[in-house]
């Protein structure tokens, strides 16, 4: 698979959201199958690894994804690029101070995962109520003793980046970003490509619904299913976006492939800084998605693609959204 750049950081051109081997997509798999499909990822060319302190099941717990992934990659640790993600809590903040936080967070995290330093370490949400300036501040000191390589900040707006930008320069922004969410193309996108910042797109097929396997019948109701807070899947939503389900279908049967590696295939194209991380519990499907990185796509299909695209309203708008306290299994309501 080619590679790309997370300002420094050489990844793999598609990633692997690590997520729903613990949370979020209803009954999780065992432990075995879920190594399996990691490897089997890192065996079909994926070199980039996203997880978070706060994938477990129901975010009842901490590391639960962490320990998987420390499991699964020992073999080839040096050989990938792993992503996680910390939560900043205000009351710890006070009591330890940002630098302290960020690194008894990050020691905890080094140890599920079974290495010695992080390559991309994430603020998963900005609290308001703690300058992002510190911590970048602290982020920054982290990488001076090289327990990680590069940070970043998820679901963020241009303002936000810009004031951490001038304290430690990121590596990368992990925002929600698909054909069906698509706000960070006007301002987000631009400054990351001028500032050599990665984009990282959470959700890229949009929580299944642009694979076509997502219809008004499947079932959510499972408690640790948080696609029934996802705007676009609700059935009114489902049915109001059936228009690029179309236009992907169209694309997919032109060129041999699926609906969710064309959605894939158009954002590599249009931007040389987004590294996707689809995500999945079946090892079938982040295989599949990993192939959507063969997919070609001429000047001409891509243009043709993205314009019809532009001319279909969309339906349910997620957007980004910013922690404002509270516990972490709010999280996916948001």
């Amino acid at each position: 698979m080619k590679k790309r750049l997370l300002n420094h950081l050489a990844v793999s051109e598609i990633g692997m959201g690590c997520m729903g081997l613990s949370h979020g997509y209803g009954g999780i798999p065992d432990e075995q199958s879920s190594i399996d499909a990691i490897r089997a990822a890192y065996d079909a060319g994926c070199t980039f690894y996203d997880t978070a302190e706060a994938y477990s099941p129901l975010l009842q717990g901490i590391g639960h994804n962490e320990i998987l992934i420390g499991k699964a990659v020992k073999d080839f640790r040096k050989e990938i690029v792993i992503a996680t993600k910390m939560h900043a809590n205000v009351e710890e903040n006070k009591s330890k101070g940002t630098y302290r936080m960020l690194k008894d967070h990050l020691t905890a995290s080094i140890k599920r995962l079974q290495t010695d330093y992080v390559d991309l370490y994430y603020l998963h949400r900005v609290d308001r109520n703690i300058p992002v300036e510190d911590i970048a501040e602290g982020m920054g000191q982290l990488i001076k003793e090289g327990l990680i390589r590069g940070w970043g900040m998820s679901q963020v707006d241009v303002d936000t980046i810009e004031k951490a930008q001038a304290v430690t320069p990121l590596s990368a922004v992990q925002n929600i970003y698909s054909m069906l969410e698509r706000s960070s193309e006007e301002k987000v996108i631009p400054y990351c490509i001028e500032h050599h910042i990665g984009l990282v797109p959470f959700s890229p097929v949009a929580s299944g619904l642009l694979s076509g396997k997502v219809t008004q019948n499947t079932d959510f109701s499972h408690p640790d299913d948080v696609r029934k807070y996802v705007p676009q899947l609700s059935s009114e939503n489902i049915a109001g976006n059936q228009p690029v389900l179309d236009l992907l279908a169209e694309y997919a049967s032109q060129k041999n492939a699926t609906m969710a590696q064309i959605s894939l295939a158009w954002m590599i194209y249009k931007y040389p800084n987004v590294v996707p991380i689809p995500g999945s519990k079946n090892k079938g499907r982040i295989l599949e998605n990993l192939k959507a990185s063969e997919v070609v796509l001429t000047k001409d299909e891509f243009e043709k693609l993205d314009g019809a695209l532009n001319a279909i309203p969309v339906k349910g708008f997620r957007g980004h959204v910013e922690f404002q306290g509270g516990s972490m299994s709010d999280w996916g309501k948001k």
